[in-house]
């Protein structure tokens, strides 16, 4: 097996050349603009795919893609997939660290998207680790989803009288006070709502125990992961893939497990887009925005210049003596195996601005700043979606001194004028 490269480094080489696969595409041409910011010489492979990208360049030396002119000496282009192992092959010829944008992404319409899914997410990882194998490159920074964790984490809340119907902790102890109920706070990961509640419009998770609510609370790394749709089992077996390599090959590895990204440039009409963009898109069709639910789902929406940021403190950060890492850490066989120790050979971090929104409230600051229509809230549901899901990024604060820069007004006043991607056509 070839020996990875691991330069004992941590700061980008003005020299060095990083591979951004799906780098034409709404996050990927931020990160790219990002590293040419920060003096790195930057390879995009991207496929253009026609339910992405409205305009497909009849060949390789298109002078702008998605706002990344191609005319920048730093800048290569390289059109192909991720899943065909010779455009793999060309497009690591010379690279120093790969960051691995390109997936499909999004809920779908349907289980007809799950071979789609599969393909794209799966095999392109798996074709990818390969030809960085054979090539000797041992750094990695790729693109995850809040949606490995399925629904949020919550709270157990007390009951009216201090009870919550459970046990109290005077049935647990004699010698407790019956006020106190020992299972009120204690965290809890409900199973997946029933259609029968969300028909009926009870959309909150309750606590099997006492029928109450229960209390969202922040999801850190450390948690269980359960994935609830097609698109979160592929995200998820793209991690537990890259922990493979990682420990098979002394790389490393670290998955950005993204939240709501939003922000210029996102592609508009298209089921595939995040909640941002659909919004958005009726905003621009002179439309009202359709809330599901009650519009009261808890979500942290992050501003794609700060994932851009984040994805190069990652990229400088598996810049390391390889000696530091821990190709053992990471059990793939465990649920929640992706949180791998400080040193490991994999690492994983929520990306998120660190405060919670509705759903709702973006409807209406999206609705106000650009003067569109007051948001429908539908009470409609799609069986795949979560309830709360919020996450500490602490983490990332932490290990690599990361901080989103980019408050909630500020970020979603620019994005209610800023331009959207060209329109794809529907099939």
């Amino acid at each position: 097996m070839p020996d990875l490269a691991l330069p004992d480094t941590s700061v980008p080489d003005p020299a060095g050349l990083l591979l951004v696969t799906g780098g034409a595409g709404f996050i990927g041409s931020a990160i790219v603009r990002e590293a040419l910011g920060l003096g790195w010489r930057v390879r995009v492979l991207d496929s253009l795919r026609a339910d992405v990208h409205a305009v497909r360049p009849s060949d390789e030396t298109t002078p702008v893609i998605d706002g990344v002119s191609l005319d920048d000496s730093r800048v290569e282009f390289q059109l192909g997939d991720v899943t065909d192992p010779e455009a793999v092959a060309a497009a690591l010829d010379g690279v120093s660290v790969v960051c691995h944008q390109a997936a499909k992404v999004g809920l779908g319409v349907d289980f007809l998207d799950a071979p789609d899914y599969v393909a794209s997410n799966e095999l392109g990882t798996a074709v990818l680790l390969a030809g960085m194998t054979r090539a000797g490159i041992g750094r990695l920074v790729m693109a995850s989803s809040m949606v490995v964790y399925g629904e949020g984490s919550y709270r157990r809340a007390s009951g009216a009288d201090g009870q919550a119907g459970g046990q109290t902790s005077e049935e647990v102890d004699p010698g407790a006070g019956p006020e106190t109920d020992v299972h009120a706070g204690a965290a809890i990961r409900p199973p997946a709502r029933l259609q029968s509640d969300l028909e009926a419009g009870r959309f909150d998770p309750l606590d099997p125990m006492t029928g109450l609510p229960l209390i969202p609370a922040l999801i850190s790394e450390d948690d269980p992961l359960d994935p609830r749709n097609v698109y979160a089992s592929s995200k998820l077996s793209q991690e537990y893939l890259a922990a493979s390599w990682a420990r098979s090959t002394g790389g490393r590895a670290i998955a950005l497990r993204y939240h709501n990204v939003y922000g210029p440039g996102m592609p508009q009409n298209t089921p595939y887009a995040g909640v941002a963009s659909l919004f958005r898109s009726a905003i621009e069709r002179g439309e009202a925005p359709r809330v599901f639910e009650d519009g009261r789902q808890r979500r942290d929406f992050v501003h794609v210049a700060d994932v851009a940021r984040a994805n190069l403190r990652a990229v400088e950060s598996t810049a390391v003596d390889s000696t530091a890492a821990d190709s053992t850490a990471v059990d793939s066989t465990a649920v929640d195996s992706t949180a791998a120790g400080v040193g490991s050979s994999f690492r994983a971090f929520n990306v998120g601005s660190g405060t919670v929104h509705t759903i709702g409230d973006l409807a209406e600051a999206l609705s106000r700043w650009s003067g569109g229509l007051e948001p429908v809230v539908t009470g409609e549901f799609r069986l795949g979606d979560v309830r709360h899901i919020t996450a500490s990024s602490e983490r990332l604060r932490a290990e690599l001194g990361w901080q989103p820069s980019v408050s909630f007004d500020e970020g979603v006043r620019e994005f209610a004028s800023a331009p959207l991607r060209a329109a794809v056509q529907s099939s």
